[in-house]
């Protein structure tokens, strides 16, 4: 759970209407420190098409989401990477995306 300036934000909730986006391979959302808010929502994504990322910008990714997600929810902070860290059980390992966003 993400604690953005005090209203609770799941990830896993965020990361499903991420996917929602056409451009959108895969999404890992996690919290990251904001000195204003004590938390903010941040979107890792994974485009389905690679070298995509120099047509769509990760503004344009914000502005989607903003529309579809709307209020506290919406990652205001997107990152652009080549794959998703995965565990041997072979889902998303967000805590190790957590620690790269500190």
């Amino acid at each position: 759970m993400i604690n953005r300036a005090g209203f609770k934000v799941w990830p896993a909730q965020v990361d499903s209407l991420m996917l929602k986006h056409p451009d959108i391979l895969e999404a890992c959302v996690v919290g990251t420190p904001d000195p204003r808010n004590g938390e903010e929502v941040k979107a890792y994504v994974v485009l389905r098409e690679p070298g995509r990322n120099k047509k769509i910008s990760e503004m344009e990714i914000v502005e989607w989401a903003k529309k579809e997600i709307g209020g506290y929810k919406y990652p205001r902070i997107v990152e652009f990477i080549e794959s998703l860290p995965k565990t041997a059980t072979g889902k998303v390992d967000w805590r190790k995306l957590q620690e790269r966003g500190k």
